[in-house]
Formats: C-alpha cells, structure tokens, sequence
C-alpha cells in the first residue's frame, strides 16, 4: 500500500468508526505501519483539509467529523461508465486529476459484481472525442489558485508579446471563444481581466488568502458559450 492508498484507508477507517473514532495504535496495526507513520499521515490529511479532531481521554483517539463527509454512495454499474465516459469525452476540464481520483475512489469500493457490470457497459461506449480548447502547462496551479482562493502571481504576455508580471485574486475559469481564460481580480491593471491561459507563462501560488469576488459580479454575464456548472442540473 503506498501513501495515496494510505491515506485515503485512513479517512474511510474513521469514518466508518463513526464519533467512537481510532487510536492511533489501531490504525497503525490495520495498516501495517507505525504509529509515528499514522501521525504523520494524520497531519498530511489535516492540511489537506481533512475534517479531523482529536479525542482526548483514556482510549483517545481521531475522529472524522461526518458533517463534513459523505456517507457511503451505492452507485450502479450504469452510474459509474456515465462517469467515466464524461472524464473520457473531456479530459481537459479544470480538475480533471481529482475527477479520476473519485472515480478510482467509487470504483474501488463498488461490489466485485458491479464493478464488472460498470466494465462491460463502458468497453461498449465508444467515444469520437471532441476537439477542446487546450490547457496549458500552468492548468494545475491556474486550478488550485481557483480552488484555494489563493493570490497567484503571473508572468503574462498580452497579444503584442510584451511580458509583465503581476498578482491576480482569482476567481473563476472558464472556456469561451475556443481559449481557457482564468478571471481575477488584477492588482497591477486594479480591475477585474481575463487572462488567456495559454498566454500565462508561469503561475505561482502565494499563501495570501484573496478576497472573494463573485464571478457574475465583478466580471458580467458569462458568454452565450460559457455558463457556470450546475451541480444539480449537470
């Protein structure tokens, strides 16, 4: 089991506990490690943003906390090849990596039989893939800037190829007129830009938390082609 499978055993073992929670000696003696391992992967999952806590008293131990999780998802063999085709039709979406995490995450935790059937119906969906805009080599951190709410600092080239480099508060992604384009806040320009992503050169994240800006606010009504996700519609 490597580290990534670790800590995932870790946060499904503590749910699973429910508010009784695990002792470190225990998880160590499930997974086979240490408890000075288990410590540290306690910590990696905290500043990944895992809802943890501490329990103290004599059997003490972690406990995740089940407001902020997900209770187990009985999905079907027709439920998972949907996913799957959707990551297939279109690999570039902004978070794409952590999209096939979830699905290895549902696949690994589907029954054997279902898998199966999830198998079967998707190796019978063949897929002509669609041309999307393309994304650059900065895509991961133009993702975690939008997803952390974090001040990013661009070098970017305009259309006349001259280069400047900037802080951004960023606030959205979105695709429009066949170009990625990450929306933010411009402290150099003070106002709100779109910036086309394949002419961001290098992008690097600071801690500093940046303000929230909402998207249809500070930046207009999106695009005929460009319309914010929908969780509840798809």
């Amino acid at each position: 089991m490597n580290r990534t499978e670790r800590l995932y055993a870790i946060a499904e073992e503590l749910r699973a506990a429910g508010p009784a929670g695990r002792t470190g000696a225990w998880l160590a003696q499930r997974l086979e490690v240490s408890t000075r391992t288990i410590k540290r992967d306690v910590d990696a999952l905290l500043q990944a943003g895992v809802p943890l806590w501490a329990q103290s008293g004599p059997g003490g131990g972690y406990v995740l906390d089940d407001v902020a999780t997900l209770p187990p998802l009985n999905l079907t063999g027709a439920e998972a090849a949907a996913i799957a085709v959707a990551l297939a039709a279109l690999p570039t979406l902004p978070f794409a990596a952590d999209a096939r995490t979830a699905l290895s995450k549902v696949l690994a935790a589907m029954p054997e039989a279902e898998l199966a059937r999830a198998e079967s119906i998707a190796s019978r969906l063949w897929l002509r893939v669609p041309e999307q805009p393309p994304r650059p080599a900065v895509a991961r951190v133009l993702d975690e800037a939008v997803r952390r709410r974090q001040v990013t600092v661009l070098r970017f080239a305009d259309r006349h190829g001259t280069v400047t480099e900037r802080a951004v508060e960023p606030a959205a992604l979105a695709a429009t007129g066949g170009h990625w384009h990450l929306l933010a806040w411009c402290r150099l320009r003070e106002g709100p830009r779109w910036f086309r992503t394949d002419r961001i050169l290098a992008a690097h994240l600071t801690t500093e938390p940046a303000p929230e800006h909402d998207p249809a606010t500070v930046f207009g009504t999106p695009p005929d082609d460009a319309r914010p996700v929908d969780l509840r519609r798809g």
